[in-house]
């Protein structure tokens, strides 16, 4: 059946009515481009000289852009640079710069729009431009190995993202480097989408998700952000093996996020709180390492039944903010979380520390809700208190308990993302 399939394919570009795919060159002549799409039939490759090639541009057919070095397509300031519209089209190897400004109309270097399916955009340089990439009702579009550099001329909240995606089921965002503009990757009302092995700094958020599920973020690498991971108003999301680095407020927030992942991910340093759980409710927070925040992990607004073990807190000012009245166990099967600061012996060599581990105690919840109270931490009167509670637990009003902390921590390194994508 297969031999026969290829001998079909093979009569059809070899007789007169086959549809032949063709090459043609196209010079860097205002409006030599737009002629050339205008001319090409489904299936052509216009290659692209070196030189400036005016953008403005929409792609209507199944095409392949091939832009040569120095190849340059530039919007003139003015509306969206390219616009597909066409399945099967692929930009490749292009630097496109020069988007107008309308936030509206989502002017970008790229835009993919409802009927641009499985549209191929990988190595391209894209600069200047209000949005970058926007996935904006394409199916199973590829955005791949591509420079995004957003706006500096704009405040941050009044840029574009690098990529937008918008009910766009089945995008993959791929091995970018991002920079600049407000959000890495914005995705809102999709679903089934991939993020993995992007680097995002200088922004906003690296990956901002909202109303978006059964998706995954695996292996990005945030650097010096606003905030990491944000993850709002979505359910079965994937959070596995990313890094964040001095990222400003959170590196990971759960936010109105339900039965997700979050799984092997480093947080380090930076950050007002590692990971922010704020009403998100069964979700598996496994193998984690939370380091040199001002608040390992604020814990609120209800969440219940999320299942948090096998972490590492290391050297966060305050480990843990949970106020509550009734006792949460951060620990299951005999395994529970690591705690530098936690003074733990094993006596039976198991690797889990024969005393629990409680973070807070009732003075910490006086001070998260009356801020003044901190002019009182020094008298008798409360570090009698505090002795009492941490030799008595009994007197505790509720909060964290991990009955099993773990001995030794979960090592997560960062990775060398240039090495990585040179394909080292």
């Amino acid at each position: 059946m297969r031999r026969l399939a290829d001998i079909l394919l093979a009569l059809c570009l070899i007789l007169p009515g086959g549809a032949r795919a063709e090459i043609g060159d196209v010079p860097a002549a205002d409006g030599a481009l737009a002629q050339a799409v205008q001319g090409a039939k489904a299936g052509d490759i216009l290659r692209l000289g070196p030189g400036r090639h005016r953008g403005g541009i929409e792609i209507d057919k199944p095409l392949t852009l091939d832009c040569a070095p120095g190849a340059r397509i530039d919007g003139g300031g003015q509306g969206s640079v390219i616009k597909v519209t066409a399945p099967d089209v692929t930009i490749t190897g292009c630097a496109i710069t020069g988007s107008g400004s309308d936030h509206e109309s989502l002017d970008s270097g790229i835009r993919l729009l409802k009927g641009a399916d499985e549209a191929r955009v990988t190595g391209n340089r894209l600069t200047g431009n209000l949005y970058g990439v926007d996935i904006h009702g394409a199916r199973d579009a590829l955005v791949a190995r591509n420079v995004i550099e957003g706006r500096q001329d704009h405040r941050m909240n009044e840029r574009g993202n690098g990529v937008y995606v918008w009910n766009a089921p089945g995008a993959r965002v791929i091995g970018n480097d991002v920079r600049w503009g407000r959000d890495g990757i914005f995705v809102n009302t999709s679903h089934s989408n991939d993020f993995v092995g992007n680097r995002f700094r200088d922004l906003r958020f690296a990956v901002h998700y909202m109303y978006a599920n059964r998706s995954e973020v695996r292996g990005n690498l945030s650097i010096g952000n606003g905030l990491g991971f944000a993850v709002m108003y979505s359910r079965g999301v994937k959070i596995i093996d990313n890094v964040s680095v001095n990222d400003a407020e959170h590196g990971v927030m759960l936010n109105y996020t339900n039965g997700s992942e979050v799984r092997g991910n480093l947080v380090l340093g930076g950050g007002t709180k590692c990971l922010f759980i704020y009403n998100a409710h069964k979700n598996e927070i496994t193998g984690n390492r939370f380091e040199r925040c001002d608040i390992g992990v604020h814990f609120t607004a209800g969440s219940e039944r999320n299942r948090i073990t096998g972490n590492a807190f290391v050297g966060n000012r305050t480990q843990v903010k949970y106020v509550g009245s009734t006792w949460v166990d951060w620990s299951e099967g005999g395994r529970g979380n690591y705690w530098s600061d936690f003074a733990g012996y094993d006596l039976d060599g198991d690797g889990v520390a024969d005393a629990p581990y409680r973070p807070n105690d009732s003075m910490d919840h006086i001070l998260w809700t009356q801020p003044a109270a901190k002019l009182l931490l020094g008298a008798p009167a409360v570090q009698l208190v505090k002795w009492a509670q941490s030799a008595f637990p009994a007197l505790l009003p509720g909060g964290v308990v991990d009955r099993a902390p773990m001995m030794q921590p979960v090592e997560i390194s960062i990775p060398d993302w240039e090495l990585k994508h040179d394909g080292s």
